[in-house]
Formats: structure tokens, sequence, C-alpha cells
């Protein structure tokens, strides 16, 4: 357990490692075991058919929540899974507490066809900041970590987004249609022009790791739900991207933004990206 003195800014360097641990234990236990091993009575779906939630989401959950909550007294937790089963549990973003943001299996829907593109998001936050993230991929064997003010890593090594190369496409992932409205879907037909290439998403958290990896140049998102995004875009922040609404203004994971919303390599690809929403909006 830590104890309650301090900032929430100084955590981060006195926990992190017993986060990391956590977030490990729970991918061992929890997850691997059932990947590529899940039961047709282990996978529900929610709001639809892209839209599912397995064992694996449910137990991994329950054991971040317990052993996150433990590390920092005071602190709350935030996961998919329980905000689905009260959506009242999301309000604690916008609190003045410490909270926990988890999605336990970011991509889902690879997880269940049995890919390798999922992955588990853990992110510190307070009154609507980001203090620290970590995006783990335990089929890949790959864990990114980021904390404010000082860089972004995988595995140890520091990320550095960079900019994309002049004269080439810019790849861009795009929310899938089933989870954008009509103006939404409206607002990404700006990136059908010259010089763009958009593609369908697959886990947000892994689509951020390649922003902040320089392997991505921009996602294009239409939705808030901030344990999809918090981790990855404190990630890119770190290594030197950028992130904007349609407004022009940085996305907050307290809500609020105008959908659909950029993170990108660097501010310049982020203004561009942000614009083209904008003209097709």
């Amino acid at each position: 357990m830590i104890e309650s003195n301090g900032t929430v800014e100084e955590f981060p360097d006195r926990i992190a490692s017993a986060v990391e641990e956590a977030i490990r234990e729970a991918a061992a236990t929890e997850i691997m075991p059932r990947w590529r091993q899940l039961a047709a009575h282990e996978v529900d779906r929610k709001t639809g058919p892209h839209d599912l939630v397995t064992d694996a989401d449910r137990k991994a959950e329950l054991y971040l929540t317990e052993a996150l909550a433990a590390l920092l007294p005071g602190s709350v937790v935030v996961g998919e899974e329980a905000v689905h089963a009260n959506p009242l549990t999301y309000e604690a973003i916008r609190g003045d507490a410490p909270v926990w943001i988890v999605d336990p299996v970011d991509g889902t829907r690879q997880f269940v066809h049995g890919e390798d593109g999922f992955c588990t998001l853990v992110a510190l936050a307070r009154g609507g900041v980001l203090h620290a993230s970590w995006t783990y991929a335990p089929a890949r064997g790959q864990l990114a970590t980021a904390v404010r003010g000082r860089g972004a890593f995988l595995d140890g090594e520091r990320l550095t987004s960079g900019a994309p190369d002049p004269g080439r496409d810019l790849e861009v992932a795009t929310s899938h249609p089933d989870f954008t409205t009509d103006e939404q879907k409206h607002a990404l037909l700006g990136l059908r022009t010259p010089g763009v290439s958009p593609r369908a998403c697959g886990s947000a958290g892994l689509e951020y790791l390649a922003i902040a990896r320089g392997r991505l140049d921009a996602v294009a998102f239409s939705w808030e739900a901030a344990w999809d995004h918090a981790a990855g875009l404190l990630l890119v922040e770190e290594a030197g991207g950028a992130h904007l609404t349609r407004s022009g203004e940085p996305f907050r994971i307290t809500g609020g933004n105008t959908l659909p919303f950029t993170a990108a390599r660097d501010a310049a690809t982020a203004r561009r990206v942000a614009d083209l929403l904008s003209d097709g909006a």
C-alpha cells in the first residue's frame, strides 16, 4: 500500500512497478489462459455485433479494480465493464479523487478471433489531467508506459513519434462505421482526399502506440470513452505527438468534445487532420 501523503503527481514514480506487476498478473491469470480458448458461453454482445465482452474482460477488470484501489488509498477505479453495468460510475473521472481508468481487454473483437492485436490499458488521472499510463500487449510481450513530463517508453526504450515523411500519404486509422453517427460519418469523409490514406482501426490502445512509435500518422475517432483513449493520449503526448478535436481544442477525458477528434505524430499533422474533419462535417 502507498501512503496517502503527497500529491498525485508524485505517485507514479512510487507505484509504477506495483502497477506494472498488477497488470501483468491480471493478464497472466485472467486473460492469456482464455486467449484462443474461449467457449461460446464466455462471449457476450453489449450494444451490437462489434461490441463484445468476454469472461476475460470481466475477471481482469475485477482483479485490477481490487489491486489498483489498494495501491492508492482514496483513489477510485473507472473500468469499462463497471460503467456498462452502472453508467454513473463514469462520473468519478470528473471528480477530485485520483482515478484509475481501466480497459481490461482493449480490442476484444481481435481477442475473441484469436488475434494478437489486443491490450490492457490503465491510466492514472486527477481532475481531468492524465499523469501516468500503461499499455500492455501480452500476446506480443510489449509494455508501453508514460509519465507526464517524463517521456514515453516501450519496454524501457524511449519513444519518439517524429513527423510523417514529406510527400507521403498520411496513414490514418478511423472509427468503425458502427460507432459513428451520420454527422460523424460526414466528418470522416473529409479524410477521403488526395494525400490521406484512411483505414479502419483495430485496438485503440495499439493504434496510439503505433503513433508514439512513428508507425502510424494519426487516428480519427468518434467516441469519447476514456478507457479507450486515456492511456494512449498520454503516451502520444509524451512521445512528441498532439491531439485535437474538430473545434481545435485538445481532447478532454472528462467529455464534451467536438467529435470526431484526432491524435497524431506531431502538432502539424494533428491540425491537418482536424481541419479535414471539419471540412467534411
